[in-house]
């Protein structure tokens, strides 16, 4: 049986839509208007092997805050959607990704109380780029916690993301994307030796 999570969220700030197959082949195909975050759900996805399609759009003539906010929400609800009651899987999950001279770490468990904790060590100064239309772009780094936040809330998972050390915000932000990445495909795989339980001892999630 097939493990998607379909998310649609529409507000005065922003329109989202996603769709997310936990068991894909990391293949991210969403059509989003701000390049570094672009790339970090691709990278998110290939580290998962989750695949995941669909459109983000919203006020940034305002700010990028909504967009990435909403969208780790949504993401969350995609996750949680797919899930179900987590019956069969592993529940949790850790990682520490190395990238260049920044060590990250994750580490996750799906077991329905939200809790998010960032010791990211970011320097919140904006990530500026060129544009695909020639002009200056820029990522304002103090969203990443943002995103990661509405993750939780919208998952229902307990996370924590630390930066060990490093220097670049953008390995940083990359490195904790891909930790993440790992630690959740950890959790959300199917524990064989389980025959389908749901993995806590309450007997629910």
């Amino acid at each position: 049986m097939a493990r998607i999570g379909n998310v649609e969220r529409i507000t005065g700030e922003t329109k989202i839509k996603l769709e997310l197959n936990l068991d894909g082949s990391g293949k991210c195909s969403v059509k989003n208007p701000i390049g570094f975050f672009d790339h970090m759900l691709k990278s998110f996805c290939k580290h998962g092997m989750f695949d995941l399609t669909g459109e983000l759009a919203g006020d940034l003539e305002v700010d990028q805050h909504h967009l990435i906010e909403d969208t780790g929400i949504v993401l969350g609800q995609c996750f949680a959607k797919a899930l179900g009651d987590c019956a069969g899987i592993f529940r949790s999950g850790f990682f520490i990704y190395p990238m260049d001279e920044s060590l990250l770490q994750a580490s996750v468990d799906f077991g329905g109380r939200p809790f998010c904790f960032i010791d990211s060590k970011l320097t919140n100064i904006p990530l500026v780029s060129m544009g695909q239309d020639g002009k200056e772009s820029s990522f304002q780094t103090d969203c990443f916690e943002d995103f990661w936040q509405g993750f939780v809330n919208g998952a229902k998972c307990n996370l924590h993301l630390d930066t060990i050390r490093g220097r670049s915000d953008h390995h940083k932000m990359e490195g904790l994307f891909k930790a993440a990445a790992r630690a959740i495909r950890q959790a959300v795989e199917i524990d064989a030796r389980r025959n389908g339980e749901i993995p806590s001892t309450k007997g629910v999630i």
